[in-house]
């Protein structure tokens, strides 16, 4: 009966492919900065609500964050949406040169639009098997903002939210399509606002405390901080507020954002600590004040390899996203636009064999569509970026899957990604996703043994307890 169950879910996203591609265009069509997708959210809980979901709001306090659950008992099967877009990208769909619809205007370039839809496809679809199989067991649909920069899966695990989950399903619009293993960078953002005194430069600069100068000095702390880091760690800043444009004048106020990263969230914790004492010694060298302001924070992802084999093996059953030549014919032009591009995949870094597939189904790294599926590949091995899945993961067995939506060698962040994620394209890969987060989770609900071991997995890698990165007295700011 579960192969009949699944092809059940994926005939029913198809039935019902209206429903997601719409909310994916509504969302394309209005682009919400991080923490502030009200419009998104608002129209993900009344769809929810009308098709028989329980909705909470204000999850862990955030306006846009929000839950719908359907069932009862376990296994309670959580699956992760995200809606927020990036600023400065905005662009025209279906275009093969840059074309912004209103300049400086947001835009979606990481494809969250398609992610949260794709998403809501699959729990609808398990709530459909529930329905019809009898089966004892609940779906929740997270609403997660802040992706992008609020960290909003974090403050939720600083609530201990995740873990009422027996396992958390989500996917990302990618450039290939692949299962994600491994780890990544933790992350964290504080904000340091100097205040110092005004004077004239000239006059009677003795009278006044520079801001800047705290600034400037903070900075350079860091710079020789940089020798005696691990060489997983980075740290990147932003000077936010310089002060004023007049040189003229001794600038009271500065202000400089910084973001620390190392491979395990707990170090990045102790790196901010070190971070902080400098940015004191700068307040103290130019006898100014200083405010922190605690931003936000992700944990480092933690693999399971339970969960990822099942992902591979619904992948293989459900097929491949079914572009048509037109479709590719527009993504070979829209990857002459891109960058040269590296063999595609993440584990193509890591294995020869893979790399090797990767390179001639890409027709090495020329291909507009990478219309093919890579081996499933496990491993521990650190990736670049972060995201707040990590802060998820360290509180219930989780992975997540690439499903190709954005053309070949397409930049992280950029207005191809736009224009694919409000095309055909981007419909076929948030409803190819759904198809398969649904069909995982169905293997979850049939056969209790699957989520045994994942448990039994996460239990052994997460031993060493979940340093949670968000602060106990912080709250999420909208930058």
């Amino acid at each position: 009966m579960t192969q009949a169950y699944k092809q059940a879910a994926r005939d029913y996203i198809e039935e019902h492919a209206g429903i997601f591609t719409e909310i994916s265009d509504q969302i394309w069509a209005n682009p919400e900065l991080s923490l502030k997708e009200f419009t998104a959210a608002a129209l993900y809980k009344k769809v929810l609500a009308e098709n028989g979901f329980t909705v909470k709001e204000d999850l862990s306090g955030i306006r846009t964050a929000f839950s719908g659950s359907w069932g009862q008992g376990h296994p309670v099967i959580g699956i992760l949406g995200e809606f927020d877009a990036l600023s400065g990208l905005s662009q025209e769909k279906c275009s093969t040169f840059q074309q912004p619809l209103q300049e400086g205007a947001p835009g979606h370039g990481c494809g969250h639009n398609m992610l949260g839809a794709g998403s809501l496809a699959a729990a609808f679809a398990i709530k459909d098997y529930l329905e019809k199989s009898g089966r004892e067991g609940t779906v929740l649909f997270f609403g997660c903002p802040g992706e992008e920069g609020g960290a909003g899966k974090a403050f939720m695990a600083r609530d201990g939210l995740w873990r009422d989950l027996d396992a958390a399903l989500t996917w990302h619009p990618s450039d290939v399509n692949e299962i994600v293993t491994g780890t990544n960078n933790s992350s964290i953002q504080v904000l340091y606002k100097f205040k110092g005194v005004a004077a004239h430069a000239a006059g009677d600069p003795w009278d006044g405390r520079s801001a800047l100068d705290a600034v400037e000095l903070m900075n350079t702390g860091v710079q020789y901080l940089r020798e005696h880091m691990t060489s997983d760690c980075r740290v990147h800043y932003a000077i936010t507020d310089a002060g004023g444009i007049s040189p003229n004048v001794v600038q009271d106020h500065a202000s400089v954002l910084y973001m620390v990263r190392a491979n395990k969230v707990r170090d990045s914790v102790k790196l901010l600590s070190r971070v902080d004492k400098i940015a004191e010694g700068a307040a103290l060298m130019t006898e100014t004040t200083f405010e922190r302001i605690f931003i936000d924070g992700t944990a480092e992802l933690v693999p399971s390899f339970t969960l990822e084999d099942l992902l591979y093996e619904n992948f293989l059953e459900a097929g491949l996203p079914p572009f048509t030549e037109e479709e590719k014919a527009f993504a070979d032009r829209l990857r002459a636009t891109c960058p040269a591009h590296m063999t595609p995949g993440n584990c193509s870094t890591y294995s020869e064999e893979i790399a090797a597939f990767a390179a001639e189904k890409s027709n090495y790294g020329r291909k507009g569509l990478n219309d093919f599926l890579l081996p499933v590949f496990h491993t521990n091995a650190f990736f670049p970026g972060s995201t707040d899945v990590g802060d998820v993961s360290w509180q219930t067995p989780a992975a997540q899957v690439h499903v190709t939506a954005f053309v070949n060698g397409a930049p992280g962040h950029s207005w191809q990604n736009v224009s694919t994620g409000g095309s055909s394209i981007g419909h076929k890969a948030l409803l190819h996703a759904g198809k398969i987060l649904a069909m995982t989770a169905i293997d979850l609900y049939e056969d209790p043994s699957h989520l045994k071991k994942a448990r039994e997995e996460f239990e052994r890698r997460t031993r060493t307890g979940y340093v949670c990165p968000i602060e106990p007295e912080a709250f999420p700011i909208a930058l």
